[in-house]
């Protein structure tokens, strides 16, 4: 039968009749069979002995294998052993030089016994291989041994059904089991909280194609006591034998974990200085305080937490209450931000925007104000949910929401506590850290000083704001021959107040001064000129003089202030001749309204009070019965995109059309022109003359 021939599998074997091919360490060591007579002749003769020697079988059969076989100086030697092994003293091994068909003498390594048939001869069983192929396999396979169990590779076979058939020690240790509890089983059954199903797909889809699976990346908890998630790399590659049928799989495991842990660590170190970065552009963009909690908010949901809410501590708002504000008293916050990264019953736990909640000292975030330090809870307990949430109702919310981190941390500026971050985690599974602590502290303490500089300006505005209004005539007197309406606006909640004014100004002879301004710049400063402006104004009207005349000595008053600058528009209305005198330091023109058909008025060039040594001018107009004159400030008409000409001609065809109260004149220019983005307050002044209506 030759060497290559397929052989039926043995019966009752349970594989069916299945041919299976030649192939495996038999064949790869050649060993060739020979049986002897009791005389030393040969009568069987394998086709791995006629390889291994070079003689056919019709050449060895009957034919004595000492004489064939063996050089003469060796004979005896041989025929001793062979004399020895067919008298019962054993089987024999050893190896010994044989002399081949060609002449050359090969060492060949021999296993002989002795065999019995039925009816009671004996034979001699010779298994020879060549000594060379014997040592170079048993080398491989020793050297394969070693590698395999010194290896710091896990390394792991697994045959065609997926279970581990060998499994060397570095794999034990990754994975935390011994080998004898790994053979004959399946990775679902040794390692049941990794993805064991993902794993042997990707090696069945291996032995199928041959192509191996390199440096496949794996995360996960090899047991439920692991500390923390490991990381591997994992190589598969298909197992087949020298007839290329495929055995299996083969398996190489690196435990990357410290590397994964160094990569997760710069990756978040990289993260906390993009978010640092990021907050530094995005929080503080106003000096609105709500405006600025709420990007704090923004900032820190969801990079930090999944829900994120911002109070700051009412006494730094609105001042300390009597007996508020001493160690181990309540704490009175108001609400200014609430941020979710998704809908969550936890967003209706938090207090109201807008709302004064007073917090006793048990409470977390009372104690991160109290101290002006962090408070981190890295696992909720049922038990902490009381000193977190509110009332009862925002505990069950809380527990509802899945809350089970918490880290409140104080917003500090320049050594002062002026609230605190108060973060929520739920959804993310991490709890609070070290890390996550410095990182919000970052970002409060950056907010904190965003904070702070809007509480002040807001402070500075409504303090302008007072002072301003307290300036404004608050009912201007009535006119005689004119009807009057006005209206003032400051600016954005983000803007500084400026300095526009309006007056009304009764006079001898039943005569009235219209007057408008805008002092130049912003904040308590342009109040308090504005202030000394209009006072000087009045004063100089009441003396009857000349609008050019007025305006003359309100320059040098300017003047007088400082640096201040202001622009100015100055008219005196006689009801008995119908004229208006108007002279204009620097300020836009008004409008006349003629019957329904309004017209800028020219008025000559002038510079505005507080250049000094410039004359002014003053231009008369007549106003007839039912005209209007509108005087205004640059805040009504000024915009960043569009000309300042294109809008005062706007403001004039608004008034076209149909008469109307002066009074809603006034809110049809500020809802058509005014602006919610304004950077500049304004003044707005409307006079009617008495008599028939304008058609």
């Amino acid at each position: 039968m030759a060497a290559d021939q397929s052989v039926p599998s043995a019966a009752g074997s349970g594989a069916g009749d299945v041919a299976l091919a030649a192939g495996g360490l038999l064949d790869v060591l050649g060993v060739a069979a020979i049986v002897l007579d009791s005389e030393g002749r040969i009568t069987l003769w394998s086709p791995q002995a006629e390889e291994l020697f070079g003689y056919t079988a019709q050449e060895a059969w009957g034919r004595y294998a000492a004489q064939l076989l063996v050089d003469e100086r060796h004979r005896d030697v041989v025929l001793d052993l062979f004399s020895r092994v067919m008298a019962g003293d054993g089987a024999w091994a050893g190896a010994f030089p044989v002399r081949r068909q060609d002449g050359a003498s090969v060492l060949v390594e021999f296993r002989n016994m002795r065999l019995e048939a039925d009816s009671g001869t004996v034979f001699a069983l010779g298994l020879a291989s060549d000594r060379a192929t014997l040592r170079r396999v048993e080398r491989d396979l020793a050297l394969s041994l070693r590698l395999v169990g010194q290896s710091p590779i896990g390394l792991a076979v697994l045959d065609t059904d997926l279970r581990y058939v060998l499994v060397n020690p570095a794999l034990e240790r990754i994975n935390g089991v011994p080998a004898e509890q790994h053979l004959g089983r399946r990775i679902t059954e040794v390692l049941p909280f990794l993805d064991g199903e993902g794993l042997e797909a990707a090696m069945r889809e291996v032995m199928r194609t041959g192509v191996p699976l390199l440096d496949d990346f794996t995360t996960g908890r090899i047991s439920p006591d692991a500390e923390g998630e490991h990381a591997w790399l994992s190589s598969m590659y298909r197992l087949e034998d020298q007839a290329s049928q495929v055995i299996g799989v083969a398996v190489s495991v690196v435990d990357v974990t410290e590397q994964h842990m160094a990569a997760v660590s710069a990756a978040h170190a990289r993260r906390r200085l993009s978010l640092i970065a990021d907050a530094s552009v995005r929080i503080g963009t106003t000096l609105d305080l709500d405006v600025t909690a709420r990007e704090l908010a923004d900032v820190a949901v969801p990079e930090v937490a999944d829900v994120a809410a911002v109070d700051i501590l009412d006494t730094v708002l609105a001042g300390p209450r009597p007996g508020e504000g001493a160690d181990g008293e309540a704490v009175r916050f108001r609400a200014l931000a609430v941020k979710t990264a998704y809908p969550t019953p936890a967003q209706e736990a938090a207090d109201p925007v807008g709302d004064v909640a007073l917090y006793g000292p048990t409470r977390l975030v009372s104690r991160c104000a109290s101290t002006g330090r962090p408070v981190l809870v890295p696992h909720v307990r049922p038990e902490d949910l009381p000193r977190i949430a509110r009332d009862e109702n925002a505990v069950r919310l809380l527990a509802e929401a899945g809350v089970h981190s918490y880290l409140a941390v104080p917003l500090i500026a320049r050594g002062q506590v002026l609230g605190a971050l108060d973060l929520k985690r739920a959804r993310n599974p991490e709890p609070f850290g070290p890390d996550d602590v410095l990182l919000a502290s970052e970002l409060a303490a950056r907010a904190a000083v965003s904070v702070d500089n809007a509480r002040w300006y807001q402070h500075q505005r409504h303090t302008a704001l007072a002072l301003q209004r307290h300036l404004l005539p608050q009912h201007p007197p009535s006119a005689v021959g004119l009807d009057i309406a006005y209206r003032y606006q400051p600016a954005g909640a983000a803007d500084e107040t400026g300095g526009d004014w309006f007056d009304v100004v009764p006079l001898a002879e039943e005569r009235t001064a219209l007057v408008v301004g805008d002092v130049m710049g912003s904040g308590i400063n342009a109040a308090a000129t504005m202030g000394q402006l209009r006072t000087a104004a009045r004063t100089l009207a009441r003396l009857g003089l000349e609008p050019a005349t007025v305006l003359s000595h309100l320059d040098e008053v300017t003047a007088d202030v400082g640096d201040a600058m202001a622009t100015c528009i100055y008219a005196v209305y006689d009801p008995h001749t119908r004229l208006c005198h108007i002279s204009n330091a620097g300020h836009l023109p008004p409008v006349h309204l003629r019957a329904g058909q309004p017209q800028i008025v020219e008025l000559e060039t002038a510079v505005p009070l507080g250049v000094g040594g410039v004359p002014f001018n003053t231009t008369t107009i007549t106003l007839a019965p039912g005209d209007g004159l509108v005087l205004y400030t640059d805040g009504l008409v000024e915009t960043r995109d569009q000309d300042i000409y294109t809008r005062i001609q706007t403001l004039a065809d608004l008034l076209a059309g149909p008469h109307r109260p002066i009074e809603e004149t006034c809110d049809l220019l500020l809802g058509a022109l005014r602006r919610p983005d304004t950077h500049d307050d304004v003044a707005l002044l409307i006079a009617r003359t008495h008599g028939p209506e304008a058609p």
